[in-house]
């Protein structure tokens, strides 16, 4: 693992350890052969450190795709650049650099942290709500596997959308990663909108299935749908 990242975790890491009380399982799912997907349901600008600490002491250096501007701040910006975070342009003719910059370190045989709803839920009751085709289409045209890694708890840690910490006392995070997510019936057929969306679905469908695991409740029979919504006018 990269010197880099074992600095980052001395300052990062013991705070984790301090407010946290961790219930981490599937370890065991997380390939150590090959590049992979890593997925992650997103609640709360606090997912990025448990689903990084999950990775980094199961032995994988965190790799997210961020949003371009995070890497303008000072300070903050040198360091995502050092730790060979991937800048997402979105919207713009430099879309394209982030899959080609992930496609790198997949190939190399990292891993890539997506949480593939592209933002926090807009679900009220914080279940995964439909996500974006970039992870599906990244494992399909790379031929990658994609480990579902769900998460509950951080958002009592910080608050969807909130600024400030609720660091007392610790707050119990669940991370379970799954076996690979069985993508096979999607690969070897044209990236179209129909194929992209199933495997889509898919990941997704996975992911709300083990934190409905965790959180023993039922999710919605569908999944909250932002751009459906926004065509309604809500």
């Amino acid at each position: 693992m990269p010197g880099g990242f074992r600095t980052a975790a001395v300052f990062v890491k013991p705070l984790l350890l301090a407010t946290t009380r961790r219930e981490w399982s599937g370890g065991e799912h997380l390939p150590q052969d090959r590049g992979f997907i890593a997925v992650s349901n997103h609640s709360t600008y606090a997912d990025p450190f448990t689903f990084a600490h999950f990775l980094y002491d199961h032995g994988f250096a965190p790799h997210f795709l961020a949003k371009a501007s995070l890497f303008d701040i000072p300070v903050a910006g040198k360091a995502l650049k050092g730790l060979d975070q991937v800048p997402v342009h979105r919207g713009s003719a430099r879309a394209k650099d982030a899959v080609d910059a992930a496609v790198k370190l997949l190939e190399r045989g990292d891993s890539i942290a997506v949480f593939p709803e592209g933002t926090l839920t807009r679900d009220p009751d914080l279940w995964p709500m439909k996500g974006r085709t970039g992870a599906a289409r990244m494992a399909l045209e790379h031929d990658v596997p994609v480990v579902p890694v769900a998460q509950w708890g951080a958002h009592r840690l910080l608050d969807p959308y909130g600024k400030r910490p609720h660091l007392i006392p610790p707050k119990k995070i669940i991370m379970k990663a799954g076996p690979p997510i069985d993508l096979d019936e999607f690969r070897g057929r044209p990236a179209d909108i129909e194929t992209l969306r199933g495997a889509t679905d898919r990941i997704m469908d996975t992911l709300t299935a083990m934190v409905a695991d965790i959180r023993g409740e039922e999710p919605p029979s569908a999944p909250f749908d932002p751009r459906a919504r926004n065509a309604e006018g809500e």
